[in-house]
């Protein structure tokens, strides 16, 4: 069945005002209002972000008693732990804690756990194993930890100070912990959705202020903007909204890679064949697939070994090594994938989807990922053990509170933690049927009222209006990503020039509107055949550049005979 298109509400004459007011196209204009941005300050705002604008830290709940703790730990040269989570955005977050807590003076060692060994989060195994590994005095959590009551117990027992910074949803009660920091205890959610390297720049962010204001040597040199580039990293690897201070820091952080990349990351760029100035779609496409391979494939220390290097040839070495392990994950997963999809046959698309078999734990959660993309419904994969339970990753469409479908199926798992998009679960041994039959019914419930999937149009445009002057408007509105997709524009009755298919399975057209010509590529559209001569078509303008040379190209997202009408 096709998919409907649906116009966003268009407001014609308060687009005209808002274009004149700011300088925009039309267009542009009129995707800013479908935004909620309806002056010309609010589009400057959003358009242009800016550093100085950032929340104070020390408003985070918890950041006080964090900052004071960790502050006294660098002053007196105390052991500290930096406990962190073996995907990319703990990976990044515990780099960035790491090297700023060096440089204000703490003797500090990371600790990554291992997504076989320990699984999902705090662990008391895992807290255990990181306090026996070396002396410590304190352990700061980062991307972790925001219901982990037994682990702070353990660390409790031993004498150590627990600091807990995390972005999960927490319980009822904070673990007893020296201090947690978590956004989600604000009464207002300015920060709800910062990503856990968010968080940990917070907290980075107030150590800084407060060295600077105790006048500790060296605080007023320390420039966290290095460290941004991490913080963009962690955050769309995330799928954390682009929204507010989400999308100022992955703004400087992505421009910080294009103009001064560090070590690691340009070592990753180079192999990942990143050319031109990395968007967000890089690193959730190319950058995070091979720094998560590590944790799925090998150990996550050799993903934060890549972010710590300081030499280029051995740099060059380890990115290469990610390479070769995302290739290993790609030929795990396709596997994995397509026993998944015949499982995902018996499942009611009106529900929830579970897949399970034993598979290899690595890549149950981009498995998940997928069947949630193609069936566009919530999607539990697990790696079935022996005994019956196994560990799985869940993945949800926006809108659809994941976390809180896998609250009312408790019974049947050992533990899960996560948020509204994604998760991780402990399925208890032997319960595989029952999960799957109460989480099936528990996402029909929730989904009851979820309107039928639609691909919304901002604005409708003749194609002469995909200019450069669009382009660089959008520019101004990237990063794109979750809560700030790209623009999608959609023009009526265009010609088909020409027609062909390239790669495996894309299809490129050049379509013609009056004496106008732009190229389209559609990926994965060569099985639909040769459109008809005359198509509506609906897509996102951007530029594409091929041996040197950079033309405007519309990314298809559909297209129709043009008798059809809106």
């Amino acid at each position: 069945m096709a998919t409907a298109w649906r116009t966003r509400p268009q407001a014609p004459d308060a687009a005209a005002r808002l274009a004149e007011a700011a300088g925009l196209p039309r267009a542009a204009a009129q995707a800013l209002l479908n935004r909620g941005i309806r002056t010309a300050d609010a589009a400057d705002a959003f358009l242009r972000p800016r550093l100085s604008a950032l929340d104070d830290p020390f408003a985070l709940p918890g950041m006080a008693p964090a900052c004071a703790r960790l502050a006294r730990a660098a002053r007196d040269g105390e052991r500290v732990a930096v406990f962190g989570d073996y995907d990319v955005d703990g990976v990044a977050a515990t780099a960035l804690l790491s090297a700023v807590l060096g440089r204000l003076g703490a003797r500090v060692r990371p600790f990554l756990p291992h997504r076989l060994d320990d699984g999902y989060g705090l662990q008391v195994g895992s807290i255990e194993r990181c306090l026996e590994a070396a002396p410590t005095d304190v352990v700061v959590t980062v991307d972790c930890g925001a219901k982990a009551h037994a682990a702070a117990a353990a660390a409790r027992r031993r004498g150590v100070d627990l600091v807990i910074t995390d972005h999960h949803p927490p319980g009822d009660a904070p673990p007893d912990a020296a201090a947690v920091v978590n956004p989600h205890y604000a009464d207002e959610a300015p920060w709800r959705h910062l990503a856990g390297v968010g968080v940990a720049f917070k907290l980075a962010h107030a150590l800084v202020k407060a060295a600077r204001d105790a006048g500790r040597p060296g605080a007023e040199a320390l420039d966290l903007r290095p460290y941004l580039e991490w913080v963009a990293l962690g955050t769309v690897a995330d799928v954390a909204p682009l929204a507010g201070e989400n999308r100022t820091l992955t703004r400087f952080g992505l421009a910080r890679m294009a103009e001064a990349p560090s070590v690691g990351v340009r070592a990753l760029l180079d192999v990942a064949g990143v050319a031109g100035p990395p968007q967000a779609w890089h690193v959730g496409f190319a950058l995070a697939p091979r720094l998560n391979a590590a944790g799925r494939m090998g150990t996550p220390e050799e993903a934060l070994a890549l972010l710590q290097c300081a030499d280029p040839d051995e740099a060059r070495r380890r990115a290469q090594r990610l390479d070769t392990l995302n290739r290993q994950r790609q030929r795990a997963e396709n596997r994995v994938l397509g026993e998944a999809l015949d499982q995902a046959l018996e499942a009611d698309p009106a529900g929830g989807l579970v897949a399970a078999g034993p598979w290899h734990p690595g890549v149950v959660g981009i498995v998940a990922a997928r069947l949630c993309q193609r069936r566009h419904q919530p999607a539990v994969v697990i790696a079935l053990r022996p005994d019956g339970g196994g560990r799985g990753s869940g993945r949800a469409p926006e809108g659809f509170d994941l976390a809180g479908a896998l609250a009312a199926c408790a019974p049947h798992l050992e533990r899960f933690g996560g948020h509204a998009a994604a998760a991780g679960v402990e399925l208890k041994p032997g319960r595989l049927d029952a999960f799957r039959a109460d989480f099936e019914a528990v996402c029909r419930e929730l989904r009851a009222d979820e309107p039928p999937p639609a691909l919304d149009v901002d604005a409708w445009l003749a194609l002469d209006e995909a200019d450069e002057a669009l382009l660089g408007a959008l520019d101004a509105m990237a990063p794109f990503g979750a809560a700030n997709a790209a623009p999608r524009w959609a023009s009526r009755r265009v010609r088909v020039v020409e027609s062909r298919i390239v790669g495996a399975d894309h299809r490129r057209l050049r379509l013609a509107d009056g004496a106008v010509e732009r190229a389209a590529i559609g990926f994965g559209m060569a099985a639909r055949g040769d459109p008809s001569p005359w198509i509506d078509v609906l897509y996102e303008a951007q530029r594409n550049t091929w041996r040197g040379r950079t033309n405007i190209q519309l990314r298809l997202l559909d297209f129709r005979p043009a008798e059809e009408t809106d």
